[in-house]
Order: structure tokens, then C-alpha cells, then sequence
């Protein structure tokens, strides 16, 4: 077990050093998990308002049962059948309860839906200034490329160009100084 934790330690200090290295590749990620948790957030929305919808159907159904129970209690009073008024009020009432459940649970969903779309605002928020973190990160990373392309010009000129074609200019100025430098020393030595 220890031999995996440690190349697993390894491998996420050599990752994060990578992306250290390489920030533009890290904000790529971040852009990715937030596309991501965006799409979740949007299928959650998308689910949380058919559950909205079915929760409209059951208390639209309910709403016209209570009603028809209504009518029954009216029309078991008119004819003098206390019996079935009090058992149609007590369905009524069951009725009523259920309706009176379902509106809180679809209020809840409503809630719920708000929510979901307020953290999808804040994600799509997130992710433009990801994308403008993104392009200012990649502007200043073509700046320092090309600064480093010309403190680096030697690395990338052709190592032929100079070697065999006769004298190189910068090697004479060199041997001249070097010859200048040892000349002044060896008059000095000998002036003592």
C-alpha cells in the first residue's frame, strides 16, 4: 500500500508542478469542470420542472375531485342524506389535505428550480471570466514567448552557420581582447 501512495504522491506533485508550469493548461481544466457542472445544473433544471409540471397535473386532478366531492356533500344535503354529506365531506376534506401537500411540494420544487438556475447564472458568470483569465493568460503567454525567443536566438540559430566558414567575427573580437588583456598584463610585470 505504501508504494502506491507514494508514486500517487508522485505522480499529483508532478501534475500540479506541470500545471504550474503550464497555466493555461489549469485554466483549461477549471473551463472544463464548470462546462460540466453546467450541464448538470441545466439537466437538474430540466428535471426539477417536469417534476413542477407532473406536481400541476396531480393538483389540477385533485382541485376537479374536490370539486365533484364538493357537489356530492351539496347535493346529499339537498336530498336529506346527512349519511353520505358527512362521508362525501370527509373525502372532500382527505381531498384537501392531499391538494394542500402537493402545493407545498411543488412550492418546494419551485424553490428548488429558482436555485438551480441562480447557480447556473453564477457558473456562466464564472466561466466568462475563466475565458477572459484564459485570453489575457494566453496574450501574456505569446508576449513572454516571443520575449524568450529573443533572449534564446543563439539556441535556435543553425550551429553550421559559423563553423566551417572561415573566421568567426565574434571569436576574432574575443582573441583580440583576450590578446590586448594579456599584453597590458605582461607590461605591467615587467614595469615592477
Amino acid at each position: 500500500m505504501g508504494l502506491f501512495e507514494d508514486v500517487n504522491r508522485f505522480l499529483e506533485n508532478r501534475l500540479d508542478e506541470f500545471l504550474r508550469n503550464n497555466p493555461h493548461l489549469e485554466l483549461q481544466a477549471l473551463e472544463e469542470q464548470l462546462r460540466e457542472q453546467e450541464e448538470d445544473t441545466l439537466r437538474l433544471i430540466a428535471d426539477l420542472q417536469l417534476q413542477e409540471k407532473r406536481s400541476q397535473d396531480e393538483i389540477l386532478a385533485i382541485a376537479q375531485e374536490i370539486q365533484r366531492w364538493h357537489e356530492r356533500v351539496n347535493k346529499a344535503q339537498s336530498h336529506g342524506r346527512e349519511d353520505l354529506a358527512r362521508a362525501a365531506q370527509e373525502r372532500e376534506a382527505t381531498l384537501l389535505h392531499q391538494g394542500n401537500q402537493h402545493w407545498g411540494k411543488m412550492e418546494g420544487i419551485k424553490q428548488r428550480i429558482a436555485k438551480a438556475k441562480e447557480l447556473q447564472r453564477q457558473i456562466q458568470t464564472r466561466r466568462q471570466q475563466l475565458k477572459a483569465k484564459a485570453k489575457e493568460e494566453e496574450a501574456n503567454r505569446t508576449s513572454h514567448q516571443t520575449q524568450s525567443h529573443w533572449e534564446t536566438a543563439g539556441w535556435n540559430q543553425n550551429p553550421q552557420r559559423h563553423s566551417f566558414s572561415g573566421v568567426d567575427p565574434l571569436e576574432e573580437q574575443f582573441q583580440r581582447w583576450e590578446t590586448e588583456a594579456e599584453l597590458e598584463q605582461m607590461k605591467r610585470n615587467l614595469g615592477r
